[in-house]
């Protein structure tokens, strides 16, 4: 294997190697720099946060020709194809060809999670195990404490959930012998990891050692019983009965298989090619289908008939100058339904194909332009997973070359940015694609935005009434009401609080009001759909550069009400330009929402919220009156409050 001519490594000690020799960083300082510009890939890094991260909350007066002196080391250690770029007090790092072992992990750990999910298991195994052999030991191990705080969960979370995909996939091929050493060591390590702990039980299971595979769940339920207040969830405790009654299954793919591997594995012969020659086209799953890959239309859709007219008109009209339609939201608005009901109300207008991705990849991370143009092309093309072109650039070209000449729709779902979304356009004149995202996206050339608000009264009521039932909320019409206002016409909040009315037929619809209103119900009592809003949330909060996080934890914890950017600037002993700068950019994010300015009272004693909700006037400072002012205000959405007087987790970050 040919050695790069750079690389750059965080999955361990912070190094450079160019052409296989190590490039000395002496400095712990100047590697924070560096590691900090590769975890912000296509991002500019501002001085204020590079500074915070290398001297905390007081850094020195010479900041910034410190900081000048680490960036132009660091410029002296890189190849001529890597810059390092200054703009608006901010630096950027332009990599290049050059390789990043955190970028290469996260390709192939996910890579491993799809096979996985197509039960794909050898493959799966693969992909994840040359994923794992990049990690060298803890990552961000020789940086500032600062930093390591800030990314290291991150990072420490995908490693886990790489491992548990990993372990799952040997498991289902019958390697339970060889996987039961590591899962003893990786279960002593985090005890409270129920996933990893179901697959030690399996595996124990597996090699005739039921009493010790029931041990471990005994072991575990204390264990979460005593540091966390919490029982095993149900997928532990299905294993934990399945392993009880002797009905666990085998092994789902323990039979050899001969598989063909994209990074030089063997290739199976076929029956109509010689021994050892390679498989065609003829043999792709795809062959001979017209791609339709939109998700189930959502039964009981209520609502949105004028943005539905809007986007089915636009995505029809063969004479607009626009060649799809983005649609933006809040988090929980339902841009997603709308754009999959959308997508089935156009279907027979492009009968040569429906492309459809979900771009929120596993834990809110934004999924590869380059493997979703793989997906695409294996669908539209046929073509064979090793044939697909190496670089973004070749299969763009490639995409666009086959959608020149058909009339294909293509979806676009939980678009992050217009990086990610510009390469999957479609270019063709009869294509058309259709997007669902955030405001970041409203901004694109060629696509007609159109914004997707609240349900109002009606349709919010007719949402929840169509899954709880009209008799149970008519019984409690003050219930219903206070419910209806806590919710506020999201329709992800509206489903949450049904699917736990309809999981408890016996509550009256005041208990979940009093226990909302209250904070006590948690995410993970929410049912099926509680990752998804853990995900939807978590995607806007992963986005949002560190110094934004502690806003967002200030507004989500302030109820009822909003606040001013004074009013915020004195909670956190910030300038107010700096504050409102971070609450524009909460904003954008669509964590944040702008109440429409009132008079307000311009000084708060206590710092405290400085309006009532519903616009209730506020209350008279003590003292001498002062004259009442016109000040936006600020407060979070109501789902992202809602989750988040539950959870602090959202609101610190990852």
């Amino acid at each position: 294997m040919p050695v790069p001519q750079m690389e750059f490594r965080i999955l361990g000690p912070t190094e450079i190697w160019t052409r296989g020799v190590r490039v000395p960083l002496t400095a712990a300082k100047q590697r924070t720099v560096l590691a900090a510009l590769l975890l912000s890939p296509g991002r500019f890094v501002s001085d204020l946060w590079l500074a915070e991260l290398l001297w905390g909350p007081t850094p020195p007066a010479t900041k910034s020709a410190q900081l000048y002196t680490y960036v132009s080391r660091l410029r002296r250690s890189c190849e001529p194809g890597v810059r390092l770029v200054r703009r608006h007090r901010a630096y950027g790092l332009v990599m290049g060809s050059s390789q990043l072992d955190w970028k290469t992990f996260q390709h192939l750990a996910e890579e491993g999670r799809q096979y996985l999910a197509q039960h794909r298991y050898a493959e799966a195994a693969a992909c994840l195990e040359p994923a794992l052999r990049l990690w060298r030991g803890p990552a961000l191990q020789d940086v500032t404490d600062v930093l390591a705080r800030t990314e290291l969960p991150m990072l420490e979370e995908a490693r886990l959930r790489a491992l548990d995909h990993r372990m799952e996939a040997v498991l289902a091929l019958g390697r339970h012998d060889t996987a039961l050493p590591e899962l003893t060591r990786l279960v002593a390590e985090n005890p409270a990891r129920e996933s990893l702990r179901g697959h030690l039980m399996i595996a124990l299971y597996r090699c005739d050692r039921q009493m010790d595979a029931l041990r471990v769940y005994e072991q575990g339920r204390r264990v979460l019983h005593e540091e966390l207040g919490v029982a095993p969830g149900a997928a532990l405790r299905a294993l934990h009965r399945a392993v009880l009654l002797e009905e666990l299954p085998g092994p789902a793919a323990a039979e050899p298989l001969t598989l063909t591997l994209g990074r030089g594995g063997s290739v199976p012969p076929c029956p109509d090619t010689p021994a050892g020659g390679p498989r065609n086209a003829a043999h792709s799953p795809w062959n001979g289908l017209v791609p339709a890959m939109l998700p189930t239309d959502a039964a009981g859709f209520v609502g949105r008939r004028t943005e539905l007219v809007r986007v089915v008109q636009e995505l029809r009209d063969g004479r607009s100058p626009y060649r799809g339609v983005v649609l933006t939201g809040a988090a929980g608005v339902g841009t997603s339904a709308l754009a999959v009901r959308a997508g089935h109300a156009c279907r027979d207008d492009f009968r040569q194909g429906q492309l459809y991705t979900d771009l929120r990849g596993e834990g809110g991370r934004a999924k590869d332009p380059l493997d979703v143009l793989g997906s695409f092309l294996r669908a539209l093309m046929s073509v064979r997973g090793e044939d697909l072109p190496a670089t973004l650039e070749e299969r763009v070209q490639l995409y666009r070359s086959a959608l020149s000449r058909r009339r294909i729709l293509v979806v676009l779902d939980n678009a992050s940015d217009e990086r990610q979304v510009r390469p999957l356009l479609a270019s063709g004149p009869g294509c058309r694609v259709l997007i669902s995202g955030g405001r970041r996206l409203v901004s694109m050339e060629g696509v007609r935005a159109v914004p997707v608000g609240r349900l109002d009264d009606r349709d919010a009521r007719e949402l929840l009434a169509s899954r709880v039932g009209r008799e149970r909320l008519a019984a409690e019409p003050g219930a219903t009401g206070r419910l209806l206002d806590l919710c506020e016409g999201l329709p992800l909040a509206l489903r949450f609080c049904a699917t736990r009315l309809v999981a408890r037929p016996q509550w009256p619809v005041g208990r979940l009001v009093d226990r909302l209103e209250r904070g006590e119900v948690r995410p993970d009592e929410w049912g099926e759909g509680a990752d998804e809003l853990w995900t939807v949330l978590r995607e806007g909060v992963m986005r949002l550069e560190p110094p934004l996080r502690p806003v967002l934890r200030t507004l989500a914890r302030t109820e009822p009400g909003a606040v001013s950017p004074a009013c915020l600037a004195r909670r956190l002993n910030w300038p107010e330009d700096r504050a409102r700068g971070a609450l524009d950019a909460l904003v954008e994010a669509g964590l944040l929402e702008v109440v429409a300015g009132k008079p307000l009272v311009s000084a708060v004693a206590d710092g405290g919220t400085e309006a009532a909700p519903g616009g209730a006037p506020p209350l008279p400072p003590a003292g001498p009156s002062v004259a009442p002012q016109a000040q936006e205000r600020y407060r979070c959405t109501p789902l992202v409050r809602l989750v988040a007087r539950g959870t602090a987790a959202v609101t610190d970050g990852p």
